[in-house]
């Protein structure tokens, strides 16, 4: 997993400070719900007090990104999971009742959450602030001490965050560790207790295969082509409106950004017009528009260039609404909001996650084959419905499996507390926000009190030696029915919906 020449030295450091926490989380033992929210109230003060050096710092690191959409996107999304934890905290840390097996009544059962031990984040360049803070507050809020790993690449981001972290807590509770991707290789070797990690599958895939050498469980925040799928009866006005603005929003570098639009071929002209007044609308001259995010590095910036050359080679008509008589460099950083005309999935567009602000658009005929269109591909982080039809709605929900759906718009699933965020199969696994997160963070526990009168009787009927008496009770519970001639089963086909 790189160089091991050059990242022998740091590895003692990083060794001693996960050390340091593990002897600190045993010495203090589990944090009770006083320090936990004492925690919390810290962060979110500190949240404040660097929120300037912070929107300055995002603003570094992507050479232009405006205040606005960070404090939209990073800085509010942060601040509100504190507040909602908060008022939650309470509750969630609640020892549980629940029922038990009648066999086993009056006996009682509980579940306990109890803090991991010491887990580790490691952060994306995307959203630097909130893909590393928001996970932090659900396993702050779950009890455990956190060591943080934030992207290489967007180091400014990253030098803020550990001023801000080491201020406001110790390093035997919450450590941030600065440095390039060999220092993040080693980091995934550490034996945490749990890792949760944001970025791209081909990292992924490293990050699950050294945390596997520790038996560590982790959480894998990827990404993949999200689908944006629209009925041939929704306003394509309202549908171009929607997409665009969420593809579009920090130059297309989201993780659950609409991919590519499918749109019925009798509306595909119809729903082009309407992208192309969007988007001359809202980022209008983007090589001098203050409102629009630049590329995070010149690679990601030609990376966008030869995809879009790939599909003009094989025939995709290229759109770039808004944009005429502008430069665009890979110096200046800037690649221009851009639709992809009869996009086919030769096309490099059509097999990568693209993370830019491209938007190809495939034609369907027919509500059946967009479906099916979505289903012969890898499973996406999200999927993105838009119909006023609820049987429709309720088959797409159905026919399809993705990481989280929105219906009638783009990205709003993943600010909801209430609603679990993660990937499935290629786009991550496991999940956090609100409960799940507190829930991902803590070892979910199973007690049972058992029954003084009820563990004499299992003592007795069901344990060495055996006996008549074990045979009936056995007998009784099994309740075996009159044999009868047992069918086949078959599997049915699916019926094919309304479109």
């Amino acid at each position: 997993m790189g160089n091991q020449e050059n990242t022998v030295p740091i590895q003692p450091a990083l060794r001693e400070v996960f050390d340091h926490q593990q002897r600190a989380f045993r010495q203090y033992g589990p944090l009770g719900y006083a320090k936990r929210m004492e925690a919390l109230d810290t962060l979110l003060q500190t949240v404040f007090k660097y929120e300037d050096i912070l929107l300055e710092a995002v603003n570094i690191d992507f050479g232009q990104r405006s205040a606005s959409e960070t404090r939209i996107l990073e800085i509010f999304p942060v601040v509100d999971e504190i507040r909602f934890v908060k008022r939650n905290l309470h509750r969630w840390m609640q020892m549980r009742t629940v029922s038990v097996n009648w066999q086993f009544l009056p006996s009682r059962g509980k579940i306990v959450y109890q803090p991991l031990g010491v887990v580790g984040v490691i952060g994306a360049w995307n959203y630097p602030v909130l893909l590393t803070l928001s996970p932090l507050v659900n396993a702050l809020a779950a009890g455990n001490h956190v060591m943080i790993k934030p992207s290489e690449l967007a180091p400014s981001t990253a030098t803020a965050i550990q001023q801000m972290v080491s201020e406001a807590f110790p390093e035997e509770y919450v450590s941030v560790i600065t440095g390039d991707k060999n220092v993040a290789q080693i980091f995934a070797t550490l034996p945490f207790d749990h890792i949760l990690y944001t970025g791209s599958d081909r990292v992924g895939r490293l990050v699950m295969k050294a945390a596997a050498e520790n038996l560590t469980p982790v959480t894998l925040e990827l990404g993949g082509k999200s689908p944006a799928l629209v009925h041939e009866s929704y306003s394509t006005a309202i549908a171009a409106d929607r997409i665009c603005s969420a593809k579009f929003w920090n130059a297309g570098q989201t993780c659950v950004a609409p991919d590519y639009a499918l749109v019925s071929s009798s509306k595909v002209d119809e729903f082009v017009r309407d992208c192309q007044k969007v988007i001359s609308r809202r980022f209008p001259r983007p090589s001098c528009n203050g409102d629009y995010t630049h590329m995070i590095s010149p690679a990601a910036w030609r990376r966008m260039r030869d995809l879009v050359d790939d599909a003009e080679c094989a025939g995709a008509q290229i759109v770039r609404p808004g944009s005429a008589n502008e430069t665009f460099t890979a110096e200046n950083r800037v690649y221009p909001p851009t639709l992809v005309l009869g996009a086919e999935g030769s096309m490099r567009v059509m097999q990568e996650e693209i993370f830019g602000p491209i938007l190809p658009i495939v034609t369907y005929s027919s509500f059946d084959e967009a479906i099916a269109f979505i289903n012969t591909r890898p499973r996406p982080l999200a999927l993105y419905y838009f119909d006023r039809d609820s049987p429709r709605i309720k088959k797409v929900l159905e026919q399809t499996v993705s990481g989280g759906v929105t219906i009638n718009d783009c990205i709003f699933h993943l600010p909801q507390h209430t609603l679990p965020f993660g990937g499935v199969g290629p786009s991550g696994m496991g999940a956090y926000h609100g409960f799940d997160g507190f829930a991902t963070f803590s070892k979910k526990k199973g007690v049972l009190l058992q029954n003084t009168l009820v563990g004499s009787i299992l003592s007795r009927a069901f344990k060495p030696p055996y006996t008549s008496r074990s045979d009936r009770m056995i007998a009784f519970l099994l309740k075996r029915n009159k044999l009868r001639s047992t069918p086949r089963f078959t599997l049915a086909r699916k019926k094919q919906g309304h479109s």
